[in-house]
């Protein structure tokens, strides 16, 4: 096949619009390697990310702009 990357891309923009993904899973009570660029680059793509914790709410804050799931420009409301 001739041009299979220009094909595939072809073929990604085909199939890769309008897609619903769902996913779980759970982390270490530490950030782990690749976390903040991998959120960074999710965001980036316009994925809407959501993380639960249990943790107080300062402590989330923290964690949200350390892997890179809030920035300056985010607002905070109350809970």
């Amino acid at each position: 096949m001739t041009d299979r990357e220009g094909e595939l891309e072809k073929v990604n923009a085909l199939l890769e619009c309008d897609l619903d993904l769902i996913g779980a899973t759970a982390i270490e009570d530490k950030l782990q390697v690749g976390v903040s660029d991998t959120n960074h680059m999710i965001r980036k793509a316009g994925i809407k990310l959501w993380v639960l914790t249990g943790d107080k709410i300062e402590t989330a804050i923290n964690i949200g702009y350390a892997c890179n799931l809030l920035d300056a420009a985010m607002l905070q409301g109350p809970n």
